[in-house]
């Protein structure tokens, strides 16, 4: 078997180098590894899991089926290996119904009802309410399959409508009190607790103003604090998970410095609706890509400039709303907006990048039917596993169709690479040099990397689509397709090796990963303290 593959390995390179009837062009990938310019959580990439019941329907089409966190199937065994496969992967539980879900802690009152389709209220649906016993159950699974949980708590309760649309009022946090005490009694551990879903800024469905959250997130704080009190795994406490708005952003992170908010996150859905017949354009454009810049840099530049200790998550990111689109956000396309989503946010120090969903919607990394992945999940896998969480600056020259990130290898020497080629016409021919792409020509960035790379191998891993056709569900690794076998497993992802000192060949419409080992990257060498203990040790002597 090893031998096959090995041999696969090198027809599938042998294929590369040809490249077929694509144009070959050269570029120059430059890194600069003397220090790191940012750096990401160690679980980065993250998923959500959402309260939609299976009425939720966006165009016509009825897509959640029992994806929902109140009816998916705990018990499949695709569902648990694919999130073992991260160990950990962070779960964000939410969305637009968490503002109206109650939780049956018994001091409601009334029945713990389900969701009911009603048009006539905000989203669509009725009030809905979370059991005890699938709390428990929903805690059993992550338990077992190692996930860290972030939960979205219900931030409208007790506020009163005002004239403009906006919701008034302190936030009526008894309900969330009975659930954060309860979780914490039956010992289930929770990552962080997360104040509302979209009322920042303009606000989706409604909004609540800035000077009023931050009072909010200031008695979830006191909550948190005081009910794990002498716990040492205390939860983070988040908010607002919102669309980015300066002002408004602005306020809530002044208001709750320097330590009472931990984490600011944000949603992002920037290449509009799902119906949407341009969505693959948008993604295969890169100026189009390079639009989300300025979210992620302003971001950056408030929490630097505010004085306070917290960080930034992408909280929410299905790329395109009301469900996204079939055969688009759940196709081997979405990789390149998602792939380019991940290192870009990264650069920008987003700390961990919550993509919606897990399952559920036509976004979701696996599908909702037959739990197998979509493109996608790999995608995430890949970056999880290669990428490490110091960020690195990365440029190109050459086509502005190739998109490059690189991070310090993950958990290993030397350097991470992610090219992502957005062409279908051109196999670029990538030659990778230190410290920034400096030198004048090709010819001499490739003297310069042989050089350092003699003798020595990389390891590649090049993403495509099956069949060639961009809107395939079937990613292939190395010419060989990911599928989950009948035992629920999911599949090895291994790289082909090849001479460090020849240019990574990037296929028309792939991406590729290399592990460069050897790369000359001092902000990747570990720190050895060792030396300090032992001269202590001397001097006592």
């Amino acid at each position: 078997m090893e031998m096959r593959r090995f041999l696969g390995g090198l027809c599938f390179l042998a294929l590369l180098r040809l490249g077929g009837a694509a144009e070959a062009v050269v570029g120059v990938a430059g890194v600069d590894g003397r220090r790191a310019i940012a750096a990401t959580d160690e679980d980065f990439v993250c998923a959500t899991m959402d309260w939609w019941p299976p009425d939720k329907c966006d165009y016509g089409t009825c897509s959640w089926g029992l994806a929902s966190l109140l009816n998916l199937d705990l018990s499949n065994k695709i569902l648990l290996n694919a999130i073992r496969a991260f160990s950990p992967l962070k779960l964000r539980l939410g969305g637009s119904l968490q503002d109206k879900l109650v939780y049956g802690t018994g001091d409601g009152g009334g029945p713990c009802a389900p969701f009911v389709k009603n048009t006539s209220e905000m989203f669509g649906f009725t009030q809905g309410c979370l059991p005890l016993h699938r709390w428990d159950e929903l805690n059993a699974f992550f338990q077992k399959s190692g996930a860290r949980i972030v939960f979205g708590l219900n931030a409208l309760n007790g506020r009163v409508p005002l004239p403009d649309g906006s919701m008034g009022g302190p936030w009526d946090y008894t309900n969330a009190a009975s659930l954060i005490r309860y979780t914490a009694s039956k010992g289930y551990k929770i990552h962080g607790w997360e104040l509302g879903n979209e009322l920042s800024g303009s606000g989706v469905g409604t909004k609540v103003g800035a000077d009023q959250y931050a009072a909010d997130v200031i008695a979830l704080k006191s909550l948190v604090d005081t009910i794990y009190q002498g716990n040492p795994s205390k939860p983070l406490v988040l908010a607002p998970g919102g669309f980015f708005d300066a002002g408004w952003f602005t306020e809530v992170i002044v208001k709750t410095r320097p330590n009472l908010l931990n984490v600011v996150t944000h949603h992002i859905y920037n290449l509009g609706p799902g119906v949407d017949t341009h969505l693959i354009e948008k993604i295969l454009n890169p100026s189009y890509l390079d639009g989300m810049v300025s979210t992620f840099s302003n971001l950056q530049g408030i929490l630097k400039s505010a004085g306070t200790s917290a960080v930034a998550w992408v909280g929410e990111s299905g790329g395109a709303y009301n469900s996204g689109r079939h055969l688009v956000t759940d196709s081997f396309v979405f990789s390149f907006w998602f792939l380019d989503q991940l290192g870009m946010s990264a650069k920008y120090d987003t700390k961990s990048y919550c993509r919606q969903s897990l399952i559920g919607g036509n976004y979701g990394l696996l599908n909702k039917e037959t739990f197998q992945p979509n493109p996608d999940y790999y995608s995430a896998l890949l970056w999880h596993r290669l990428m490490g969480t110091k960020v690195l600056s990365a440029t190109f020259n050459g086509t502005n169709m190739i998109r490059t990130y690189a991070h310090c290898a993950k958990d290993s020497p030397g350097i991470t690479l992610l090219l992502i080629n957005l062409s279908g016409n051109t196999t670029s021919q990538v030659s990778v040099t230190s410290e920034g792409a400096h030198a004048n020509t090709v010819k001499k960035h490739s003297r310069k990397t042989r050089h350092l790379a003699a003798g020595s191998m990389r390891e590649e891993y090049h993403l495509t689509a099956k069949d060639g056709s961009l809107q395939s569900q079937v990613m292939l690794l190395n010419g060989r397709a990911l599928v989950a076998d009948e035992n629920g497993e999911i599949p090895r992802l291994e790289p082909v090796k090849v001479d460090a000192a020849q240019p990574i060949a990037v296929a028309p419409y792939s991406i590729v990963f290399a592990h460069i080992h050897n790369f000359p990257a001092p902000a990747c060498r570990k720190v050895k303290l060792g030396w300090v203990a032992k001269l202590a040790h001397l001097k006592m002597k």
